[in-house]
């Protein structure tokens, strides 16, 4: 019997080593006869994969690979690959994540301008728990062009702004590539629709097609900074000032990753981002989880008010992922307070997805979409302001029917990222954190960059847009009213289980203009506005309430 070392070289996870080997001593051997073009390029090939095979053996960070020499490299190459071949082979058209394939190829076909209708009915359980659809009318209306805005600024604005009801959602330069930020600009210049510019900075890139900007304002203060990282307001009047930046978003947490902060990672911080953004290149570039300009709702308004006043009353509004809804309630004692209002704002779901994020931040906190809307919703309306704050969301809007959903539970428009990204060519392959973005969307590498044809895209962002509104229309026709404004909770249906249905308008009911503010909140809302306070949740506790607020 075989030594148990000669053994193991004949057993099959050591075999692709053991014959390299073999393969090679044969080929030298045989050098006395001579060695053709083939035979020299097969004894360098399986002397390679020797090497390889000898290093496997004697390495110590993966043990998979001390056990499998050679062979276990194919499993690094196919986990490389797992999202393009769960992608391309393995989902079906409705339940891909995070954007199914039949979302995809509507907004795929939108952007290029093709026909985006789908045959033989739909492919969806409408029988299946949490199926969801609008009921039309009997008498439906003519669709009148597809042009929807909405005004925003409250009583306090001076530049009030009539934005189109589906604008850009944050995405910074940085994150994205030059060429990307380039055409979605040139796009909502086209349609006439907001691109909102995200917390990296308002960079050379957004100015350059004059498309209608949201500056964010983040707790780096990008572009309105000092060198120790505080609030500059002289660069932040200068830059607000601009004619093309139409309202200022403060942005308290984004739903990727919320009471995280944002990290772009060194990798992508480029000598220009850092010269925009002014911070350190080749370093990772983090916005903290808490603002240093102000740390309770009290300060926040306060705040917004500064901002409105240094921008020469442009609209001003904050953006926020909802966690404990006290700290939102907060924010409402806070306005009745001070008598300082938002302009807007904006909700962020906790399915927002463009920002890398831990996994555990990215699945499980933050509260999602629709139920972070009903509450702002329900809340401004408890405390009587809703008629003055406009509500913005964002979080997996891509269709038609999903703007007309949230329209109904009480927002006033959409924003959508990662839908504008699928129009300038993104194919969902997972890799946005790494700088390796197989289209040039999401990466600072030059060569993989220039993939990306701005004027081309630009023509497809345009597209995607104007084909979404004239569905929208279509949609608001169908249930016999002119403009999606008048979308209601009554015109939307969920199912709930097998044989149960319940209208929106039974699931979200609002609450009483007024009620907060009388002491009649019901029973959904009362706990929390009882523990909500102006200079932060939680009365009893003023340092925990401040740590709690600024880390929403």
């Amino acid at each position: 019997m075989l030594p148990r070392p000669l053994m193991l070289a004949f057993e099959l996870r050591f075999l692709p080593l053991t014959l390299s080997l073999i393969g090679v001593v044969a080929l030298i051997s045989a050098f006395g006869a001579g060695l053709n073009g083939a035979s020299l390029l097969a004894t360098l090939l399986l002397g390679a994969m020797s090497a390889v095979g000898l290093y496997d053996l004697v390495q110590t960070r993966h043990a998979v690979l001390r056990n499998y020499p050679i062979s276990a490299h194919l499993r690094f190459l196919l986990e490389g690959f797992r999202p393009e071949i769960r992608q391309y082979f393995l989902e079906d058209e409705t339940h891909g994540y995070p954007f199914s394939r039949e979302t995809r190829t509507v907004i795929y076909q939108r952007a290029k301008n093709s026909v985006d209708n789908l045959p033989f009915g739909t492919q969806l359980n409408v029988y299946g728990e949490g199926f969801e659809w609008l009921a039309h009318s009997m008498t439906p209306r003519k669709a009148k062009g597809a042009n929807f805005r909405v005004r925003v600024g409250g009583p306090d604005c001076l530049q009030p702004y009539d934005m189109s009801i589906f604008n850009i959602s944050a995405m910074s330069f940085g994150s994205l590539s030059a060429n990307a930020i380039l055409a979605l600009n040139a796009g909502a210049r086209m349609g006439g629709f907001a691109h909102d510019t995200g917390e990296g900075g308002f960079s050379p890139y957004h100015s350059r097609h004059g498309g209608d900007l949201i500056w964010e304002i983040g707790s780096g203060y990008f572009g309105c900074r000092t060198l120790d990282g505080a609030f500059d307001p002289e660069a932040f009047a200068e830059v607000a000032r601009n004619d093309q930046i139409k309202m200022i978003e403060i942005k308290l947490s984004q739903g990727a990753k919320p009471g995280h902060g944002g990290i772009l990672p060194a990798a992508k911080v480029t000598p220009e981002i850092a010269r925009i953004r002014g911070v350190r290149a080749g370093a990772d570039c983090v916005s903290p989880a808490t603002h240093s300009a102000f740390h309770t709702p009290l300060e926040l308004m306060q705040f917004i008010g500064r901002l409105r006043a240094l921008s020469l009353g442009k609209p001003v509004g904050f953006k926020l992922c909802i966690g404990q809804p006290e700290d939102f309630l907060s924010l409402c004692k806070a306005m009745l307070e001070t008598n300082l209002y938002p302009d807007f704002i904006v909700i962020d779901g906790k399915e927002g997805g463009t920002g890398a994020a831990p996994l555990e931040f990215m699945d499980h906190l933050g509260m999602p979409m629709r139920e972070g809307l009903t509450l702002a919703h329900h809340a401004l309306i408890g405390i009587g302001a809703r008629h003055r704050i406009r509500i913005g969301v964002s979080g997996k809007v891509a269709t038609a029917f999903d703007i007309a959903r949230a329209l109904a539970l009480g927002a006033d428009w959409c924003n959508s990222a990662r839908g504008f990204m699928f129009a300038l060519g993104c194919i969902q392959s997972l890799k946005c954190h790494t700088d390796r973005c197989p289209t040039g969307v999401a990466t600072q590498d030059p060569l993989r960059a220039r993939a990306l044809v701005a004027a081309n895209k630009a023509e497809r962002v345009y597209n995607y847009h104007r084909s979404t509104m004239v569905a929208l229309a279509e949609l608001a026709a169908s249930a016999g009213i002119d403009h999606p404004s008048g979308f209601r909770p009554t015109h939307f249906y969920r199912r709930v289980s097998g044989v149960s249905v319940a209208s929106f308008a039974e699931l979200w009911p609002p609450p009483m203009p007024g009620s907060f503010v009388r002491g009649d909140a019901d029973a959904r809302y009362a706990a929390a506005w009882g523990q909500a306070g102006a200079g932060g949740s939680g009365q009893g506790d003023a340092l925990r309430s401040t740590e709690r607020f600024v880390s929403t």
